[in-house]
């Protein structure tokens, strides 16, 4: 979407981009107007006010301290990010902070004098001159290979839980791990045939980069001023952090989420639906636990002010007056349902119990499923589905409206051969990656992925084809979503679509909807975030093959860690994920998982059919589709008209109607509690005290993920490891005990009064 521009200062020898992504006009300009040409600049502008235009060949990269730290710092991560990915509030820690101090302290303490390896003439330097900018990225892209974005656990490791935890089948460990690594790189390889279309062209500009390097140059040139250095305040946040979480976290987990509400009418289920910030539509709910802040919306302090805007307005629209509307109005019997729930139940009320409907062989049983009848949704729940159909249909529309012509100017830019940038001219000084690296590599991707289903196919459901369908939607939508994302900073996502494809074709069969769920819509994932990756890569000047490297290397490894963590939890923690028989408070309620299950049952075991078709009981839900797709128009109109009214400018309907798309796992407490911070940072304090949001933003953010990860583990230690919990009211989440009970007169639940 538009924006006012990007804003860039340098006080105190401290640059900073405040990035509106999916800015790309200029680029238009620039196209129309045959700039561009210049070979010591780049034609957008946004990349010429951020990246330099400067290398150092003479930088180190290849360090002691990079592969120590990278390596390092990618366990640690993977292992935070999987261990919390299982708990009702999730915490996923980006690498760029967290890495600095380290790097920093080896370069003040190790040794410079060479070292030689034994029986060799070879020698290196453990200390090679201060920690920089290069190795720092690199020890990020190492670190964050692993993930699709940095962004928590790899998505595969849900195949696993749902196996154990949810179905109470088997899975071996080595069939899950294959699973993990292979949908982790196999997007790599055909990801590697298109950078000359997407990292090399100046128009290829990836948005998102740009905040990344705007950091990085932050954290590394020159502090100037008054006051405490970054470091400092780095290390003073994360004490205080660590130290605070102990409440929220053990001592008082009501400091997750707390509601006046539920507190004024106690025993009133109209209050504890409105009120429940957990189960309920939270309004009045507060939460003051950083987790719980930061959970699933990530950092309020590094979105957009305008982005976190778009989100919470569609929040409003949906949860404050879209959902009770539907509930008051008994839309498919919403009555008979809590208001807000990702769990599936039967007409009468009751939970659906699908372990009764699944047969000897792992498939849907369709007699027994005859006899205890159609899957039912709460007015949330499926609601949620109704945005998320229309929030990816509002994707395309938007694209098309507002940047049709910015992605044709750009691609066609991009494919000529006598286009000259700055940036890419500087890298050809280092040897590029020769393309056999990754024809070996896809094909032995595609090779272990078909000799893993076939190998595990009682397992895994999944037959050959399967991959090969899965890689063929995968490497087909990597260019199309790879140009969206690196020009708008938007990508259109698969999962939908795979599990709706392959519901169709091969209803059923659970495990082989989410296999290929994974195979198509993660391989294109993370083909696209190797490319970001590369191009970061490219801005800061980093030789190709050792992100190659690193990016293999950390993907294995944080795959291996992954799996390991996730094997261990699932085989020592009694009940994991079992909502129904985890002791009160329990933070092992595996949101994510359970959304994750849901999906396996209602695209791949019962079967989209059955459920949106004309076989089920939500095919109105349909209608989405088309009122996502005509959403942006209206607001295109209005911004072609009037092209100086700042708020047309300013309305992202993907963003907007695809906000609600994580409830759940997400819950009301996140939203609400999420915009309050965005709001104090990324508009009051940047507004008036910009040189302190400056400096000291993105470390604070820094500083309160690892404080609350180190604690997080020790808590889980020291405490829950030997179920050593505090049972008092201070522990009972947020106190608002009917949120889940339904007020359709008639409807018996156990522990809801009976209207």
């Amino acid at each position: 979407m538009g924006s006012e521009g990007d804003e860039y200062s340098e006080k105190g020898g401290d640059p900073v981009l405040v990035l509106n992504p999916g800015d790309g006009r200029d680029a238009i300009r620039n196209l129309e107007m045959g700039r561009g040409g210049n070979e010591d600049e780049s034609p957008v502008e946004q990349v010429r006010l951020t990246v330099p235009t400067t290398d150092d060949p003479t930088l180190p990269v290849w360090t002691f301290r990079m592969w120590t730290v990278g390596l390092f710092v990618c366990i640690l991560l993977s292992f935070f990010n999987q261990f919390f990915a299982f708990r009702w509030v999730p915490l996923f820690i980006a690498a760029q902070v967290a890495s600095l101090p380290l790097g920093k302290f080896m370069a003040a303490t190790l040794p410079t004098r060479p070292v030689r390896l034994p029986f060799t003439k070879w020698e290196f330097s453990l200390n090679p001159g201060p920690f920089n900018r290069k190795e720092h990225v690199l020890i990020i892209i190492f670190a964050n290979a692993g993930t699709a974005f940095g962004n928590g656990s790899a998505y595969a490791v849900g195949i696993i839980t749902i196996i154990k935890a949810f179905y109470k089948r088997k899975i071996g460990f080595f069939a899950g791990l294959m699973v993990v690594i292979t949908t982790q790189v196999l997007g790599y390889g055909w990801a590697g045939f298109m950078r000359k279309y997407l990292v090399d062209p100046a128009h290829m500009w990836w948005p998102l980069n740009l905040v990344q390097v705007s950091i990085c140059r932050t954290l590394h040139e020159p502090e100037t001023g008054k006051g405490l250095k970054r470091i400092q305040f780095f290390v003073i946040v994360l004490v205080l952090s660590f130290s605070y979480y102990i409440f929220p976290s053990y001592m008082f987990i009501m400091l997750t989420s707390f509601s006046w509400v539920c507190w004024a009418w106690p025993n009133s289920v109209t209050a504890h639906q409105v009120g429940s910030g957990v189960s309920g539509l939270g309004m009045g709910a507060l939460s003051l636990d950083w987790a719980g802040i930061a959970a699933y919306l990530g950092s309020p302090l590094v979105s957009p002010f305008f982005a976190s805007v778009n989100i919470i307005v569609g929040f409003i629209i949906v949860i404050y007056i879209v959902t009770p509307a539907t509930y008051r109005l008994n839309v498919y019997n919403a009555k008979t349902f809590p208001i807000f729930s990702g769990g599936l139940f039967q007409a009468n009320g009751q939970y659906y119990d699908i372990t009764t409907v699944v047969d000897s062989n792992f498939e849907l049983n369709l007699t027994a499923y005859e006899e205890v009848g159609n899957i039912h949704f709460s007015t949330s729940f499926a609601l949620a589905y109704g945005f998320g159909f229309a929030g990816l249909a509002a994707t395309v529309s938007h694209v098309a409206l507002f940047y049709g012509k910015e992605i044709w100017l750009c691609t066609r830019a991009s494919f000529k051969k006598n286009e000259v940038d700055v940036h890419t001219r500087l890298m050809r000084r280092y040897k590029d990656i020769p393309s056999w690296w990754f024809l070996i590599l896809t094909i032995v991707g595609i090779g272990a992925a078909i000799g893993t289903v076939e190998g595990y196919k009682s397992q895994l459901q999944l037959p050959w084809w399967g991959v090969l369908f899965a890689c063929v939607l995968g490497c087909f939508f990597t260019l199309p979503n790879g140009v969206i994302a690196a020009t708008t900073n938007q990508m259109s996502p698969l999962n939908v679509i795979t599990e709706y494809v392959l519901g169709y074709i091969l209803p059923g069969k659970p495990i082989a909807n989410v296999c290929f769920k994974v195979f198509g819509y993660i391989s294109m994932v993370q083909a696209v975030s190797f490319l970001q990756d590369f191009k970061l890569g490219h801005y800061m000047k980093i030789p190709p093959r050792s992100m190659f490297v690193v990016q293999i290397i950390g993907t294995i490894v944080a795959a291996v860690v992954n799996v390991g963590v996730a094997w261990w939890l699932l085989t020592t923690i009694e009940n994991i994920c079992d909502i129904y028989l985890l002791p009160p408070g329990s933070p092992w309620t595996c949101p994510d998982d359970m959304v994750f299950f849901d999906a396996s049952e209602i695209w791949g075991l019962v079967g989209p059919k059955r459920i949106f078709g004309k076989l089920g009981e939500y095919s109105a839900i349909n209608w989405f589709w088309l009122g996502g797709l005509l959403a942006p128009v209206p607001v295109y109109i209005l911004h072609r008209y009037y092209p100086k009214v700042k708020l047309f400018r300013l309305i992202n309907m993907p963003i907007l109607l695809g906000a609600t798309g994580i409830m759940p796992p997400a819950v009301a407490v996140n939203f609400t509690s999420w915009f309050i911070v965005a709001f104090i940072f990324n508009f009051l304090i940047y507004r008036y005290r910009k040189s302190w949001w400056q400096r000291y933003n993105y470390i604070l953010s820094g500083g309160l993920d690892s404080g609350v990860a180190i604690l997080g583990v020790f808590v889980y230690v020291t405490f829950q490891l030997e179920n050593k919990n505090l049972n008092w009211w201070g522990n009972n989440i947020d106190g608002c005990t009917y949120a889940t009970c339904p007020t359709q007169p008639g409807v018996n639940i156990t522990g809801c009064p009976v209207f």
